[in-house]
């Protein structure tokens, strides 16, 4: 008796019974069209990375995929545009990107584009229909199109905070005013750094610095000038000679830094519109003292220098004496040891002002010192990763008349000058006693220094190999100063300002990068 073959495997879908071998073969092929759909979907979104709207005139809504990718082209084309532009002229680039209403426009396109980059993701993830997807595909498309859409729309939303910030400081900082153009081929700009603290009456600049930069090369000058400076003189026809025309003559009582207290205290005497009677006061003070027209002024709260620095990562300083934090009518509560220091805000700040055990000369010193560490290591790629915090530090803590228009000039002049040596004479002893000095001096020293900058413009600046750092505890004994003697008038000031130019500040610290 013969028996009956057994039934075949029947198919759920069909309800027909099918042999094994086509059962195997209907099962590869769902697992190659289950393949194949996987392919697609991450093959989509994918595509959205590399050219948004692609992965829609592929697969979607073909006409918001041709405006997403001539969106996309434009964008480029913009980039490659400014790139090129920016080879040939720094600062017509940065001066057009340090436009309020340039940045506005910026702000508001970036954010455009990232709401578009964002929708482009959501769609090309729904083209790819994750519904026919297996569990782990389907999770693994999802969870990659959510990276992509937070690395490319989250970082565009970050970038348009961060202009919009700039934005932000650039209205508030900088003015609309009309550009000064240069004087015999330089830009002078007058820092102050004011000090406001609570045992202080009124604002007085604690720190008084001129910059003088070759309007071609951008190669740096400065001068410091003691804040305990006297007997000054103004320019006939200024403002001061018309308000004081015997001088800034009463000795103790009349020193640099004090103008700006007095100036502020009898501002209805200074002409309608004057911004700011104690900058006016000290502008033309120290242009009488160094026989230099100033352009620009440029006023840092110190408070705003420690938040700076803290913005910019801190400051790498040698210190070569032991300085403190503290002293005067406050107890010490640390100290600044020598050797090669990371100094953040709190500490940069206390190095520049520390008086304890110092002169003034020292601590204005050690304040260019920190200056031109600002100067060395600022660069580019720092103030591009820590933008948001800069805009915040300089907000309502920098007072300046430098119109946005110069922006451009000074950012192209600042890159030219950083590979350059910065030349700086202090006005102090022993080139002059500020109490007792010879005005032709000063004006001398000047001219010879601004003489020899413009015969060195253009050479970059020697490396030097950074000093070890230093071991130093309380119990490891300062380095010893060295004293200072009784200046007087020097006699041969070209001389002397080359002397200056690196005593007073390689005496104290050195700045590196």
């Amino acid at each position: 008796m013969s028996r009956s073959p057994a039934p075949s495997p029947v198919d759920d879908e069909a309800g027909v019974y099918v042999s094994g071998r086509a059962h195997r073969t209907l099962a590869d092929a769902d697992v190659l069209n289950a393949g194949m759909r996987r392919r697609r979907a991450f093959t989509l979104v994918l595509l959205t990375l590399v050219v948004p709207g692609s992965a829609q005139l592929v697969a979607g809504n073909r006409r918001l995929g041709r405006f997403a990718v001539r969106v996309w082209l434009a964008l480029i084309g913009l980039v490659a545009v400014l790139g090129v532009v920016f080879l040939a002229s720094h600062s017509f680039v940065i001066g057009l990107l340090g436009r309020s209403w340039v940045l506005g426009a910026l702000e508001w396109l970036i954010l455009g584009f990232a709401g578009l980059w964002a929708l482009l993701f959501v769609d090309a993830w729904r083209l790819g229909r994750p519904s026919s997807l297996v569990i782990r595909a389907r999770r693994m498309l999802t969870a990659v199109t959510a990276v992509m859409l937070v690395v490319t729309s989250g970082g565009l939303v970050y970038a348009a905070s961060s202009v919009g910030a700039g934005k932000d400081a650039l209205g508030a900082l900088f003015g609309d005013g009309e550009a000064v153009g240069a004087v015999d081929g330089r830009y002078n700009v007058l820092l102050l750094g004011a000090d406001t603290g609570k045992d202080r009456v009124g604002t007085r600049p604690d720190s008084i610095q001129l910059v003088s930069i070759d309007a071609q090369t951008g190669a740096p000058v400065t001068f410091g000038f003691a804040r305990d400076t006297e007997n000054i003189d103004f320019r006939p026809g200024s403002t001061m000679a018309r308000l004081m025309p015997d001088g800034w003559n009463c000795g103790d009582k009349c020193l640099l830094n004090g103008l700006y207290t007095w100036a502020q205290d009898h501002a209805s005497q200074f002409p309608a519109g004057t911004a700011n009677p104690g900058v006016l006061a000290t502008r033309e003070a120290v242009e009488a003292l160094s026989g230099l027209t100033i352009q620009y002024y440029v006023m840092v709260d110190l408070k705003g220098f420690r938040k700076m620095v803290d913005a910019v990562g801190g400051l790498d300083v040698t210190v070569k004496y032991r300085t403190p934090i503290g002293g005067g009518t406050s107890p010490i509560m640390g100290w600044i040891e020598p050797g090669r220091q990371h100094l953040d805000g709190y500490h940069a700040l206390w190095y520049a002002r520390s008086r304890q055990g110092s002169t003034n000369y020292e601590r204005m010193a050690r304040q260019r010192c920190v200056l031109t560490a600002m100067s060395a290591q600022l660069d580019p790629e720092t103030v591009l990763l820590r933008f948001q915090k800069i805009a915040s530090a300089s907000s309502g803590l920098i007072q300046t008349d430098l119109p946005q228009a110069e922006l451009g000039r000074f950012a192209d002049l600042a890159m030219k000058a950083r590979s350059q040596k910065i030349r700086g004479v202090n006005f102090v002893p022993p080139l002059i006693k500020p109490w007792d000095y010879d005005p032709g001096v000063i004006t001398r020293t000047v001219a010879s220094t601004i003489k020899a900058s413009e015969k060195g413009a253009g050479k970059p600046a020697k490396a030097k190999k950074p000093a070890a750092t230093a071991k130093a505890t309380a119990a490891t004994p300062a380095p010893s100063r060295p004293v200072a003697q009784p200046g007087t008038a020097v006699q041969d000031p070209a001389k002397a300002a080359g002397n200056a130019a690196e005593s007073d500040l390689s005496s104290v610290c050195s700045a590196t990068s």
